[in-house]
Parts: C-alpha cells; sequence; structure tokens
C-alpha cells in the first residue's frame, strides 16, 4: 500500500512537471456570470479553459452555426451556390423572430441568405436556407444532427435549424459542442466573407444589417461568429478571434444580460492572448539516408509540420532533436515514416513530428543490378 501511495504520488509530480513547461500552464482567475463556458484554440482543438462545459443547455441562435457549417461545407462541395436564387415558403415567411421579412414567394441569393443568417441572425433566412438545400426544415435538421455526431458532439440534440426554443422539447448543446462546431466552421475560408461584417445591406441596399455579435467592432482581432438569445438560453455567444496566429474561440451560455456575455467572452479571449502562442513548424527537407539494397544509395526524408499551443514565450527555449537510424533497407515507400523531430522546451516534450521518406525507391533485384554489374565491369577495363 506504502509503494502504490508513492507511485500514485510520482505520477503526479510527473504529470504537473509536463504541464508547467510550455504546454498551457495558466490558470483563468477571472470571474464568469455563465451557466457554462470554454476556451479553445482553433487549429489544434486543444482546451485551455472550461466551466460545465459537457452540460447540455438550450443555445438559442448559437444553434445556426450549425446551420452556417452545413451551408458552407454545400457550397465547398459544389452542392449548391452563392449564386442561386432562393423562392421564399410560407414556412419562412412566417417564422418569425430576428429575420429579414421574406415574403411568400420572394426570390433570394444563397449569398444573401448567408450573409443575413450571419450577420443578423434571421431565422428566415436559415429556413429558406435549409429547404434550398435538403427540400425542408426535417431533412435538414437531421442533417445537423448527422453532421453533430461526425464532429463528437456527444451533449447535442437539434430540433430546428434557428434555434427558437418557444416549442421545443429538448433542443441542446453545450459549451464543449458549441466550440467542436465553431472551430469546423472557421475551417472554411469562405464563411469569415460573412461573419466579419459590421454592418451591410440586402435588397439592393433597401434592407440594412447589422452584425448581433458587438465584439466585431470592438475586440481586437475579432473574426466571429454568432450570438443567441432567449428566455430559456438566457445569453449566449461563441466568440473567435485572432491575433498572431493564434485562433480561439470562447464560448459562453447562460449569461443573464447581453453586456456580461460580451465581456465574459472578451475576458476569456484575453486570458488565451496573454499565456499562449501558437508554435507552427513547417514541413521541410531533411537529412538524406543511406539504403540497403536499393536501386539508390540515398533516401530523400522530409519532415510533417508541426503545431502546438504554448506558453507565451516558451518558444525562446525551443529545442529539436532529429532521431534518425544509420541506414534503412529497401524497398522504402514514399510517406513511410523513417524518423522523428523530438520538440523540447525546457527539457519537457511538447511533441512530435515524424520525419517520413520523400519517395519511394524499390528493393534491387538480379535485373537492376547486372546493368550496374556491367557498366563497373567496362570501366574497370578502360581504367
Amino acid at each position: 500500500m506504502i509503494y502504490r501511495k508513492i507511485a500514485v504520488t510520482l505520477c503526479i509530480i510527473i504529470l504537473l512537471s509536463v504541464f508547467s513547461g510550455g504546454i498551457c500552464a495558466a490558470d483563468f482567475t477571472g470571474e464568469l456570470d455563465a451557466k457554462s463556458a470554454i476556451l479553445m484554440e482553433i487549429s489544434t482543438g486543444r482546451v485551455l479553459y472550461e466551466k460545465n462545459a459537457d452540460e447540455p443547455l438550450p443555445p438559442a441562435s448559437v444553434t445556426k452555426i450549425m446551420t452556417m457549417l452545413l451551408i458552407t461545407e454545400a457550397i465547398d462541395d459544389g452542392v449548391i451556390s452563392l449564386s442561386d436564387m432562393v423562392t421564399a415558403s410560407t414556412r419562412a415567411s412566417k417564422i418569425g423572430g430576428s429575420q429579414i421579412f421574406l415574403k411568400e414567394g420572394e426570390q433570394m441569393s444563397v449569398d444573401e441568405l448567408l450573409k443575413s443568417l450571419t450577420v443578423a441572425s434571421a431565422n428566415d433566412a436559415a429556413v429558406a436556407l435549409a429547404e434550398h438545400l435538403c427540400g425542408s426544415e426535417e431533412a435538414f435538421v437531421a442533417k445537423m444532427n448527422e453532421r453533430a455526431k461526425q464532429l463528437g458532439m456527444e451533449n447535442t440534440n437539434f430540433e430546428n435549424t434557428n434555434g427558437l426554443d418557444d416549442t421545443t422539447v429538448n433542443h441542446v448543446t453545450s459549451a464543449r459542442d458549441i466550440a467542436l462546431m465553431s472551430c469546423e466552421l472557421l475551417k472554411h475560408d469562405l464563411i469569415y466573407n460573412y461573419t466579419t461584417i459590421w454592418m451591410d445591406t440586402i435588397r439592393d441596399g433597401a434592407f440594412g444589417l447589422t452584425n448581433t455579435n458587438r465584439l466585431i467592432r470592438f475586440y481586437k482581432g475579432a473574426t466571429g461568429l454568432k450570438t443567441g438569445s432567449t428566455s430559456k438560453a438566457k445569453f449566449c455567444i461563441s466568440a473567435s478571434a485572432e491575433r498572431e496566429g493564434l485562433g480561439l474561440v470562447a464560448v459562453i451560455m447562460g449569461s443573464p444580460t447581453r453586456d456580461v456575455r460580451n465581456a465574459a467572452a472578451a475576458s476569456l479571449l484575453d486570458f488565451g492572448f496573454a499565456n499562449y502562442a501558437f508554435l507552427q513548424k513547417e514541413s521541410e527537407a531533411q537529412a538524406g539516408i543511406p539504403v540497403k539494397g536499393g536501386v539508390k544509395n540515398t533516401l530523400s526524408t522530409v519532415s510533417e509540420g508541426f503545431s502546438q499551443v504554448i506558453d507565451k514565450g516558451a518558444d525562446k527555449k525551443l529545442t529539436a532533436e532529429t532521431v534518425l537510424p544509420e541506414s534503412v533497407a529497401a524497398p522504402v515507400k514514399k510517406g513511410d515514416k523513417i524518423g522523428e523531430i523530438i520538440y523540447k522546451t525546457d527539457g519537457v516534450e511538447l511533441g512530435r513530428a515524424d520525419i517520413v521518406a520523400d519517395e519511394d525507391i524499390e528493393k534491387i533485384s538480379f535485373f537492376t543490378l547486372l546493368p550496374r554489374m556491367f557498366k563497373t565491369m567496362i570501366g574497370a577495363k578502360r581504367g
């Protein structure tokens, strides 16, 4: 029993030492007036802070992040086009809540509908786009839930495209799940054309749009993403921003007011930018490796890219140890792992990047060896 306690203690000490050498060591000490929250780095998905992040809660219009994701994916995949004209249905024209007041039979482009959905949180635009892509809102909602499962959103159930919850039974998601779908949406360059708009117009300038996300105007580096509020959900937001290559998403759910929500999101983003940095190492050529029994004597190698969220300033203490064999035996296929680079700060490992073969090298055979032997013999006779 004594040895077991010692072993457990040593494990704790080791874990604490690992997380004090460059990987996410800071603690958020601020007060957040919210039911749940999370701060996530966009490209790696690393969580920098969380509070009740897996609690299922009503998300209000933050729901529309999934609607935006499915529409953006469909555009990027060529299923629909920004220039497509969409005819508003009776259902879309009568949806209520925040809207652009689509009239039944009115035609509007996917471009303007996506802008209205993203900037002004238009519920009618969400329904119109859903019907255009899937034929009905019900079919689109099924697609939303399917995509949520693919993304690992374990505490999510969507019942509509917009987050209106006055008639829903179990329309919920969690702060972590919102962050996951936010990060996925932000992989698409197209969406930034809309999420970063502060003010714009549709209908040839006749109808004005103002972003419901005030951080777009007032927070340095803000890139999006979506706000929401209902009496059930209170005030929610998924706020994204980028500075010096570090991209963050702060999700706040269940704040009492809009101002408190915005301040909480800004506070989390400030914490992230003050304490962390994004380390990016690009793929690059490495040393050639001698090949035994191959049609070539030397193998070209290349390192794979490496990225990590680190404590701010830890990059100045970064070391890279290259581990390669003295030789390799043919055959070798392009992409085969040959070695690795071990990245450390203050002697603590951050992670590893594989070094892989940059070419195919076949195993030498009698038929490939014969010309080489003949050439050697001819050269010897001439000498």
